[in-house]
This record gives structure tokens, sequence and C-alpha cells, in this order.
């Protein structure tokens, strides 16, 4: 890994960190927190915003920030703040997460050769943990730092190899005592603007390179366990078995029927763990993590209460066990209308249009979450104005090594954060 420090693209900024946490097993990335992989890439931003003469620190809840501020009275103003997150889910692509920081490097850099003096300071944020990737609670950083998360429900948390958060962070030099939520540093903030590799197909079928988020799904996770009797594969009668296997495997079913019946709605299992795992063994126990989202909070958790009413009777006529926990859960989050209609106008003036390819700028919703929802619904008196800019995807997939954006239309992604950053700074 390389550290550039002479006003670099965004997509040489990328390059950067092509090779730092390749999985070789699955394809794509493993950048989990608190791994070697994950390791590097901190210090590499810390290194990039550093050459910037940027000032860098870590707040309590290991997320990471570097800051541009200016001179005099101004230093004192709110800060307008941009980033993402380094982390990765395993085996994901190289776009989601690192696209928004290497951005907003990428921003500062031309922000200074265009002359700008900051009226009031830029923040870049590197938040942790933003897929759940190792902890399984997803913006576990940003729910940390508005309050969402307890400290104590993170601290009990644990990876799949039984390490807990706590340890895992210990480790690493990092105080998880601290942790909790800083409601002055969000005092601190005028706004947040994220901008992230689109998660599906919107911007490729209206054959546009950028467009602005209107909103995000509800969501949430859930984990069922499921007990029954281990036993001899060979030696147990079929009649004769209580496998947690079987309703384990028709619950995943009555997910996909569940959120195909309505609409907006999503239910995914993309991980089961029967124990102890062998191929001539009955299980005992089996471990299975959902993920659903749906337009609201009450659609979403309806649908939830199907699967587990659904997951209950399975269990039963099987002669088995299911218990269901929440892991985390969010409700539909509208960005702020005010701060993307001032997003919407710095970027469809005839200037910020030449050359993009663009047309216009589209809104779209998106079913992905993101630590600007969390940011944008922090409990509080007083709400954080957050936005998001979407870059096109070609391939429409993400989560995945097929995951992709070209090189100019990261160029153009950059070019539209410097222009909203540019107004909001002036």
């Amino acid at each position: 890994m390389t550290t550039t420090t002479a006003g670099p693209t965004v997509p040489a900024l990328l390059r950067a960190i092509a090779d730092t946490g390749r999985d070789r097993t699955r394809g794509g990335y493993s950048r989990h927190l608190f791994s070697d992989a994950e390791m590097d890439l901190r210090e590499w931003f810390l290194a990039e915003a550093t050459a910037r003469g940027l000032e860098t620190e870590i707040d309590r809840n290991a997320n990471l920030w570097a800051w541009w501020r200016p001179g005099g009275a101004a230093a004192q103003e709110r800060a307008i703040v941009t980033g993402s997150h380094l982390d990765s889910v395993p085996g994901g692509g190289a776009f989601d997460g690192p696209l928004g920081v290497v951005s907003a490097l990428a921003t500062v850099d031309l922000l200074r050769a265009a002359g700008l003096q900051p009226r009031r300071p830029l923040g870049i944020v590197v938040f942790a943990e933003e897929e759940g990737g190792r902890f399984g609670v997803a913006c576990l950083g940003s729910r940390l730092l508005t309050g969402t998360t307890t400290p104590d429900a993170a601290l009990a948390l644990t990876d799949p190899d039984g390490n807990t958060l706590a340890e895992s962070a210990a480790r690493v030099g990092v105080d998880a005592t601290r942790f909790g939520a800083d409601p002055d540093r969000l005092d601190r903030i005028a706004c947040f603007v994220e901008l992230h590799v689109e998660q599906g197909r919107g911007l490729i079928d209206l054959g546009q390179p950028i467009a602005l988020a209107s909103s995000v799904l509800a969501h949430g996770r859930w984990h069922l366990r499921f007990t029954g009797e281990g036993n001899h594969a060979g030696a147990t009668p079929m009649d004769s078995r209580h496998d947690p296997l079987l309703p384990a495997a028709q619950t995943v079913l009555a997910a996909r029927r569940a959120a195909a019946a309505g609409e907006s709605l999503r239910a995914t299992v993309g991980r089961l763990r029967p124990h102890p795992g062998g191929t001539n063994v009955i299980a005992s126990a089996v471990d299975l993590w959902m993920d659903a989202r749906g337009p609201d909070a009450p659609v979403t958790q309806a649908m939830v209460a199907e699967i587990a009413a659904a997951a209950h009777e399975a269990a039963a006529a099987e002669g088995c066990r299911v218990e269901i926990r929440e892991e985390s859960a969010s409700g539909a989050v509208h960005f702020d209308l005010a701060l993307r209609d001032q997003l919407h106008s710095a970027l469809t003036t005839p200037a910020a249009l030449a050359g993009t390819g663009a047309t216009g700028l589209p809104v779209l919703a998106t079913g992905a979450g993101h630590d600007a929802a969390i940011l944008g619904a922090a409990p509080g008196t007083r709400r954080i104005p957050t936005a998001m800019l979407f870059v096109r995807n070609p391939t429409g997939v993400s989560h995945s090594p097929a995951e992709f954006a070209e090189d100019d239309d990261c160029e153009r992604g950059g070019t539209a954060l410097a222009t909203v950053l540019t107004q909001l700074l002036s």
C-alpha cells in the first residue's frame, strides 16, 4: 500500500489501497474492524490526511477524523463534514465505503488548488464498522456516536470466532471503556454529506453518472437460534429426529415468501451456521442471521413478526425450539430536504453539468443503510442535516467483487463533491 501526496485523482487513491485486504478465498475484499487489513487502511488514511496538513484524531468510538480548519473566529463555526467508511462485508467490493473516503481526500486537493479559503471547518470522517461485517451491527461507529447503540450492548458483541468487541479493541490499543454518545462532537457538525457508489441499477438504467439520495428503507438484523437434538446421521431413523436445520431452512423460505408479498420489502438470510457442523452429524443447534428491510418500521416489523411465527411453527413441528433476538433496527430515513435542494441547485448549473455527460441530477431512494442515515435520524433535540451523492455502478451489483465504478464516473463524483463543499464552505 502506498501513500500519495501530490494531488492524486480519485482512481489513483483507490489504486493505492487496492491490495489491502484482498480475500483470496471469497474474492473481493474482507476488511473488518480491527483486523490487520482495516488497521492498515486506518494508518493509510491518517498518513494521507497528515500529508495534506490536516489535523487528525480518533474519537472515543474508534471513528477517524481529519480537519481542515480556517484561522480566526471562523474556526469556531460548525463544521461541514464528509466521508464514509473503509471496512467491508466479507468478500465485498472495492468501492463501497472507500470511494467516499478517497473522494473526500481528493476534494481537499481540488479546493486548495482552486484557492478556496473555507469560512468554517471541513471534517473528513471514517466511521468504524459500518458494514457490521465482524460484530454484526451495521453502522456501529455512528450508532455509538449518536447514542443509538449503548456501550454495554456494543461491548457484549462477539465476532464469529468468539472474540468480544472489547477484547478486540484492546488488542489494537483502543480503549473501549470510552465508547458512548458524544453530543459535543455532534453539536459541532453543521451538516454531513456522504458520497457512495450506488448499490443498485438506478443510475445505469437512467444513463446518468451522479444522483442525490432521497431516503433509506427501514432496516434491521435479527438472530434466530434453533435448538434440537444432535445425533448420528446414520444411526438415527428419520422419524426419530429433532433436527434444527429443518426449521431453519423453512424459515429461509418463509422470509422469501413474506418479502415477495409486499412492495419495497426485503428479507435475506446471508449467514447460517449449524453446530457442530459435521457432515455425518445431525446438528444440535443452528444460528441464523436475517436482514429485513421495508418502507417504514411498522411494515418491516410486521414482516419480521410473520417470519418469526413461521419459525416457531416449523420448530415446534420438528420438536425443536427457536429464540429470536433483534440485534439492530432503524426506521426509514428521509434526507434533509433543504440540504438536498441546496446540493441539487449547486450541481445542476450549466457549469456543473458541463462535461459530465449528465442531463440532470436524479433523486433516488436506496435500500442500503448508511452512516449518513444514522446521523440524520440521531435522537436528541438537534438533528444533523445529512445528504448523499451516488456514483454510477455499471454492474448494479454491490457487496460483491462484481461491484464497480468507472474511473471517469469516480472523477465526476469527486468533482460533484468538491462543487457542493465549495458552496457549503464559502
